[in-house]
């Protein structure tokens, strides 16, 4: 980047840089205080939060925006209430910054030792999520990172009154401001120049639909770590408790559909589709679900849920709604197939009473989480106890599955000697 650039998303970026430098060194103890006063600050502002997020759905709404976006970009007072508490959570985590991650005197008398370090500063792309703007704060200011988020123009009201709600409550607690910046801008050249910022921002992380993570990673000059979208599937294996399988379909389809780690796909061993398929058509039905089913899965129409015959399109949609696909499968090798072939590498799910077939799900489906006899749903930083998290990366360098507190960190190695040459 040269040092002649300079454009409003160029100077947030300096900006971060310089809060960085400052915020590394800075103590646990005062980058939890600051964390504190965001959690306090969000409750007692709940009622401008709301305000500036019912613009937003409001034109979201008037835009034709399906329910499931609008579902992801409404806050209410219960869910600005959760996100603090999350975000007392993260005070609660271990500090990753200085962490030994290995040590040992060498031969020679010299003391090595690799030890966390923050990232620097972090972008994060992202669509209609605001709770991602301060779980991604939040976390960054943790790990001793200053964070600049682009969320989706949809979300800007609600971003621009959060973000600012961050700021004061940062800057009382005697850190930069500029730790916590909004990018400027709505347009598509803002988060160009984000991605060209290469020597000002550290790295990118995009979190959203499959457009969105294509064009960042294809298109940055930043490093990028690479979240994926969630085409996750429930493998119910022949020597299934079934009315398991039910509770554990119904939990990953329709808890939250909007979210990344719903189930998308169910597969059903043949062995006990003849019994399985009423049993999960009648509760899908229940529940409003459309199902996009496979020949086999076509013959119990009329058994509850709706049947659509399924196409390749369905094997790799990720519907964030109401829908699912379903397909019958001879066997267990079978459904791994299908995962490998159709999974966007997320999570899946085995439900099933045998220990042999468990483990060979798990030795053969290459996902970021492998579930036995539980809900897809549990593939998350929270659940995981790892606080909020900022991502589930489906990558396989540096950090792979939810993102959490040691992920923000890159580590450098620190050489003590009593003179030593070489």
């Amino acid at each position: 980047m040269s040092s002649e650039s300079t454009s409003p998303v160029i100077d947030t970026a300096r900006r971060a840089q310089e809060a960085a430098a400052e915020l590394a060194p800075s103590p646990r103890t005062v980058r939890d205080g600051a964390l504190l006063a965001i959690a306090d600050a969000l409750v007692a502002r709940t009622e401008e939060i709301i305000a500036a997020n019912a613009e937003d759905v409001a034109k979201a709404r008037a835009a034709g925006t399906s329910e499931a976006v609008v579902d992801r970009l409404t806050l209410t007072p219960e869910r600005v209430a959760a996100i603090a508490s999350d975000v007392r959570d993260v005070v609660a985590l271990p500090d990753p910054v200085g962490e030994v991650v290995r040590g040992s005197t060498l031969p020679n008398g010299l003391e090595l030792r690799q030890v966390r370090v923050p990232l620097g500063v972090v972008g994060i792309v992202y669509e209609a999520r605001p709770n991602v703007t301060v779980d991604a704060a939040a976390l960054c200011l943790k790990s001793g990172n200053a964070v600049l988020l682009r969320g989706s123009s949809s979300a800007y009201a609600s971003n621009t009154a959060l973000v600012g709600v961050l700021r004061d409550a940062v800057a009382g607690a005697g850190l930069p401001a500029d730790v916590v910046q909004l990018v400027p801008g709505e347009g598509r050249e803002s988060v160009r120049e984000l991605m060209r910022a290469r020597g000002l921002v550290d790295v990118l992380i995009p979190r959203g639909g499959a457009s969105l993570i294509r064009t960042v990673v294809e298109e940055s000059t930043v490093p990028v770590i690479e979240t994926g979208v969630g085409n996750c599937h429930v493998y119910v294996d022949a020597a299934a408790d079934l009315d398991m399988a039910v509770s554990i379909l119904l939990n990953a389809k329709v808890s939250r559909p909007s979210v990344c780690n719903a189930a998308e796909t169910l597969l059903v061993h043949a062995d006990v589709a003849e019994e399985f398929l009423p049993m999960a058509l009648k509760a899908l039905g229940e529940v409003g679900v459309t199902v996009h089913g496979d020949e086999t899965v076509q013959r119990f129409t009329g058994m509850g849920a709706p049947v659509l015959p399924a196409t390749d399109e369905d094997w790799e949609t990720e519907y964030l709604s109401y829908d699912i696909a379903v397909a019958v499968v001879p066997d267990l090798d079978a459904a791994v197939r299908h995962i490998r072939r159709w999974s966007s590498g997320h999570s899946e799910a085995i439900v099933t009473g045998s220990q042999a077939a468990a483990r060979r799900f798990v030795q053969r489906v290459d996902s970021t989480a492998v579930l036995v006899n539980a809900s897809t749903r549990f593939t998350d930083g929270g659940q995981f106890g790892f606080g909020a998290e900022i991502g589930i990366s489906t990558q396989k360098l540096h950090a792979r599955g939810p993102m959490g507190l040691p992920e923000l960190t890159s580590t450098k190695y620190v050489v003590t000697g009593d003179g030593h040459v070489r």
